[in-house]
């Protein structure tokens, strides 16, 4: 039997060696720690959902550089999160057709969004989903397929399937970064791919954006600023250079 603070011990070991930029594998971590594999991928899996691996067949690698798992992001930088959801709640307008697309920003609009609005919203996000399961007053549709838990929900084919059947008024979309010279970008593949047909199925569009994303760039790209409609940034944001190439800057007020 392993004691306690055995496999905390090694698990730290193992994040180490991620940390330093080096994949690892489960069989030959087993052989060394003198365990079962499955001691190594419950260690794995631990590490993942702490954002410091990214679970591969066989082993883990080190994680992508800003991605973290949307249980993680939920809970950083909560007030600035919500003081850029108050303002996308405002552009809200009664019976529309709203998405929220995975994120946690949007996760604080969906408990923000305005009662008795007769609102239908559509989401691929789990824990969105979950958010707005809670209320009476408007109508959910949930995006199927696997659940991607640095996504934080589904962009698979089967839910771009589902999405390409809708026709929505209103769409908040996430991104992982945004810069005057590319646009905005994401970190994984197939939630660009997601993004860009959100895009292309929706009349409107609304990005909100922490100051930390401002003039970066992640490798995917899938919009350019034109094409984003409105970008809300925080109440001190430097947005200068993403208005003067184009794009709609909304700014919400300071926090509370």
């Amino acid at each position: 039997m392993e004691t306690h603070d055995v496999p905390l011990a090694r698990r730290e070991l193992i994040a180490a060696r991620l940390a330093a930029g080096q994949g690892v594998a489960a069989a030959a971590l087993a052989a060394e720690f003198s365990v079962s594999e499955d001691a190594i991928r419950r260690d794995l899996r631990a590490l993942a959902a702490e954002g410091r691996c990214r679970r591969v067949y066989g082993g883990a690698l080190p994680p992508t550089p800003g991605a973290l798992p949307m249980a993680v992001r939920s809970g950083v930088d909560i007030v600035h999160k919500r003081a850029l959801a108050r303002a996308a709640a405002a552009t809200v307008r009664r019976g529309e057709f709203l998405f929220l697309d995975n994120g946690s920003t949007n996760l604080a609009l969906a408990e923000l969004l305005p009662e008795d609005h007769a609102l239908t919203v559509a989401t691929n996000s789990v824990d969105i989903a979950a958010a707005l399961l809670r209320r009476a007053d408007l109508r959910l549709l949930m995006l199927g397929g696997v659940v991607d838990p640095t996504v934080g929900g589904c962009v698979d084919t089967t839910a771009l399937l589902a999405l390409q059947r809708l026709d929505i008024d209103r769409a908040f979309v996430g991104a992982c970064a945004i810069s005057a010279e590319t646009g905005a970008s994401a970190h994984d593949a197939a939630d660009a791919e997601f993004k860009r047909a959100l895009l292309a199925a929706s009349r409107e569009h609304v990005v909100m954006v922490t100051n930390d994303k401002l003039g970066t760039r992640a490798p995917h790209r899938f919009a350019a600023l034109q094409a984003l409609g409105t970008v809300i940034v925080e109440h001190d944001a430097d947005a200068a250079a993403l208005a003067a190439a184009g794009a709609t800057i909304l700014r919400a007020d300071a926090p509370v």
